[in-house]
């Protein structure tokens, strides 16, 4: 079993690695671009996801991000905060849509109020579309998986960030739900991938940032 953006049983990867590729993209260009990917699209006012129930109208402070203890996942985020307030906002809502997913994975639901607090758009279908793909294969997730060497850049009105950071998978695996069976795996280059999560300001809010778009390099050199 190898690791793509989320770990996939060896039985269902060709289907996993079309459609991490088809939802997240791989996005080869974009780092020689000053131009942020997807910045011109809905960055200004960017579509509300649900409203998570029972908490506040501009911020989610309730929305409870923590991963089921029975998942035994450790989710590092191994990063300094940019000194640009906006900056560092955006990459702390970008750490919070990983957390989001992996809890997604581990309540096997895509409907988990973290998933909609913390993501719109193509980020909110993409999560969705990894979540589902995991609780259709029978797995959870355990282990630990490290994000490191983060970079951010925003557009000149602020409202827009996007958040690059490198993943390393190599110690986090799939388990099967019904026997805890773990899918263990030799380390190899599919375990590195570089993320681009575009972050968008919620419009009636001061401090949420929402994933709009995931780009997604598999087998990143620059990151072992």
């Amino acid at each position: 079993m190898k690791r793509r953006t989320l770990p996939v049983a060896t039985a269902l990867a060709a289907t996993a690695a079309l459609l991490l590729t088809a939802c997240g993209g791989e996005d080869d260009k974009s780092s020689d671009n000053d131009k942020i990917a997807g910045a011109d699209r809905s960055t200004d006012k960017p579509t509300k996801s649900a409203e998570p129930a029972g908490t506040a109208k501009d911020r989610p402070d309730g929305v409870d991000v923590s991963l089921p203890k029975d998942m035994n996942l450790d989710l590092v985020f191994d990063w300094d905060a940019p000194t640009a307030k906006n900056e560092a906002a955006a990459m702390d809502d970008a750490a919070n849509y990983v957390r989001a997913l992996y809890r997604g994975v581990g309540k096997r639901t895509a409907d988990d109020a973290a998933v909609a607090a913390y993501s719109t758009g193509e980020g909110l279908r993409y999560a969705e579309v990894q979540i589902k793909e995991w609780v259709k294969g029978g797995w959870t997730a355990t282990g630990t998986r490290r994000n490191y060497d983060a970079t951010t850049r925003s557009t000149t009105n602020g409202n827009t960030v996007e958040v690059a950071f490198c993943a390393d998978s190599s110690k986090l695996y799939a388990k099967e739900v019904k026997t805890g069976k773990v899918l263990k795996t030799e380390p190899s280059l599919e375990d590195f991938s570089h993320y681009k999560i575009i972050m968008v300001k919620l419009p009636t809010s001061d401090t949420l940032w929402q994933a709009s778009k995931v780009f997604v390099e598999e087998e990143a050199t620059k990151c072992q």
